[in-house]
């Protein structure tokens, strides 16, 4: 391997940072960490809706392909930030990408067919490496924020996959991030279940149970280039609540104050789930002005809303897979870390999204929708049915589990061209089984027990914008004259998206609809 002279770091900064002494003589460029890596591996790199994500080896690795054609398999949590799916792809380095991703340039070459993108359920993806059914993982690389006496990786903002993936890899890279507060270390719980079909049973019964390790347990030799960086994770880029999504929290918070006058809820209501985004942020940021109180959070990103809540006395304990801040809100938090000490803990993705333990905490999961159509099918993923945007990412896992399934989403888009209600969703995600619960800043269904007919009207009576329920009101009608359990009238199912697609609006005119 090349070889190059250790970074310049003070010997303080160094022993707190590297604990175990031999693992020192590895410290390397970010240039010869790169070069372990060869055309055709399979890497497992650290990260989570970009945020824990090694910084400078990926750019080397970019580096590397642009000077000789190199391709790899990246798997990593989710989202990356930085930029890195943005370099790793503009250099040619990636020829599949799994399991979830957010970036428009690797976005386009997905949906060139340049590169291959595997969409999966989160809680999945390390299961499918550790039988044999993907991988497997020839190299893996992590940020940490330290390695321990025994050589135990301590991970920064993020869990993810990576235990499982240093675990599982033959050599690991671990990134030690300097600007990652030590601070960090006891915050993880590193619980790796065994192998099926005689696997114990998660033993996880409240959100603020700790079942495992605080770092992640490798065989030190295994550890083969360290690399000192000093970047910061990328902020999320969180837009502040609107007039439409203090409409949908609303909404949400006069169904949870009428859940808990029917007893079916308390005031502390059931731990909570959220998805990553403006909306879900805003939503959960409703909550600091509600009635209320002693709540807990079981979910995979932390946003600023987490903390929100905290401050404001509301939220007792949150668990997660990863702290996604906006710059302000991250600034304050990490400077004042040992104040949420004792309310957080962070864990692996196949932990934070594991079925079992949805079903079992009973979560109230709030996810976005690109759209649903009026029989509460769920697209997440597709625009048009063909093209992808992110990914389905951990909504699944808890849609399908969860005590309460909820989706929300604007009822419009592109400056009211088009409806996120549609006749026929152009991909289903999540499936009308799976949806509990369907809101908009126009209103809230529940679809609670309600057969089909029931779920498109009051789907349509409450959720879509005025400028298109007429519409959808006379497709379901002649759609009902035809029959069937779910009526649908297959020649104009996704005669909205075609019409969206070949002028840009969604809007009919008065003549379409009289033919129609």
């Amino acid at each position: 391997m090349p070889q190059a002279l250790p970074p310049t770091l003070a010997e303080d900064v160094l022993n707190a940072r590297i604990r175990l002494p031999r693992l020192r003589e590895r410290i390397t460029t970010p240039e010869a960490a790169a070069a372990w890596v060869k055309d055709g591996m399979t890497v497992g790199m650290s990260g989570f809706t970009r945020s824990g994500d090694a910084k400078v080896v990926p750019v080397a690795i970019a580096e590397r392909a642009r000077q000789s054609p190199l391709k790899i398999d990246l798997i990593t949590g989710a989202s990356l930030g930085n930029d890195l799916d943005k370099i790793l792809t503009e250099a040619g380095a990636l020829a599949r990408r799994i399991p979830f991703q957010s970036d428009a340039t690797l976005r386009g070459a997905i949906n060139r067919g340049e590169v291959m993108f595997v969409d999966q359920h989160l809680s999945e993806t390390v299961e499918l490496l550790r039988t044999g059914q993907m991988g497997p993982i020839d190299l893996a690389i992590v940020e940490a924020a330290a390695i321990t006496e025994d050589g135990a990786i301590v991970p920064t903002t993020s869990v993810g996959n990576s235990a499982s993936f240093a675990i599982l890899a033959e050599k690991v890279i671990v990134e030690i991030n300097v600007s990652q507060p030590l601070a960090l270390e006891g915050l993880h719980d590193i619980w790796i279940p065994g192998r099926r079909p005689h696997r114990d049973p998660l033993p996880l019964t409240s959100v603020s149970d700790r079942i495992g390790s605080t770092a992640i347990a490798i065989p030190p030799e295994k550890i083969v280039a360290i690399v000192i960086s000093d970047k910061g994770d990328s902020p999320a880029n969180i837009l502040p609540p609107d007039e439409e999504t203090a409409a949908i929290a609303g909404h949400l918070i006069d169904f949870f104050a009428n859940e808990v006058r029917h007893g079916r809820l308390t005031p502390s209501l059931q731990p909570l789930q959220a998805g990553i985004g403006t909306i879900a942020n805003a939503v959960l940021a409703g909550f600091a002005d509600s009635p209320f109180h002693g709540l807990t959070m079981y979910s995979e990103v932390l946003q600023d809303s987490t903390f929100d809540l905290f401050d404001a006395g509301k939220l007792d304990f949150a668990s997660g897979s990863s702290i996604t801040l906006s710059a302000a809100r991250g600034k304050e938090v990490f400077a004042n870390l040992e104040r949420y000490r004792d309310k957080l803990v962070l864990r692996p993705q196949e932990v934070s999204n594991h079925p079992e333990v949805v079903r079992r905490l009973g979560l109230i999961c709030l996810n976005t929708a690109l759209e649903a159509d009026i029989y509460g099918n769920v697209n997440s993923t597709h625009v048009y049915g063909t093209h992808m945007m992110n990914g389905i990412g951990g909504s699944g896992d808890f849609a399908r589990n969860g005590y309460l399934s909820i989706f929300a989403t604007k009822s419009v888009a592109k400056n009211g061209e088009l409806s996120s209600l549609v006749p026929m969703v152009s991909h289903v995600d999540h499936t009308e089984h799976d949806v509990d619960i369907l809101v908009t800043e126009q209103g809230l269904a529940d679809l609670r027990g309600l057969a089909p007919r029931e779920r498109a009207r009051t789907i349509i009576a409450n959720c879509v914008h005025p400028d298109f329920r007429d519409a959808l009101s006379d497709y379901f009608e002649r759609a009902c004259l035809r029959g069937g359990h779910t009526p649908h009238i297959l020649e104009e199912a996704l005669s909205w998206h075609t019409r969206a697609r070949d002028t840009g609006t969604m809007h009919a005119t008065k003549r379409t609809l009289k033919v129609a």
